[in-house]
């Protein structure tokens, strides 16, 4: 059995930006919990507001669009964006000296299990 290698532009990340409302108590809660979701699905935090989930394909994707509909909080602007993994790997992170990183990732790369599966 011959395994043919898939395109370098199938696989990628789902992008997620957004704008939250945090003047409240509650408004932090639910943007909070919005994070939460995110981790729990499989996203990885870039940034305080962009996270990252990598995917097999473009019907993966789609999946993972229609699962976030329903996670948005009522006040948020979310923005999901689908970038293959080879335009990816051409980004570039700029850190500062002082830049504290904390538990966002640097550059992470699609896990291997992904190519196992797929």
């Amino acid at each position: 059995m011959r395994l043919e290698k898939q395109s370098p532009y199938r696989m990628g990340w789902i992008l997620a930006m957004f704008d939250l409302p945090v003047m409240t108590d509650e408004e932090r809660r639910t943007a909070s919990r919005f994070r939460k979701d995110l981790l729990d699905n499989g996203y990885l935090m870039i940034q305080f507001s962009v996270y990252a989930r990598p995917c097999v394909t473009h019907e993966q994707m789609e999946g993972h669009v229609a699962r976030m509909k329903p996670m948005i909080p009522a006040a948020g602007n979310v923005r999901l964006m689908f970038m293959t993994d080879e335009q990816w790997k051409k980004s570039f992170t700029i850190i500062g000296p002082n830049y504290r990183q904390g538990s966002r990732e640097i550059d992470p790369d699609i896990p291997k299990q992904v190519d196992f599966w797929e």
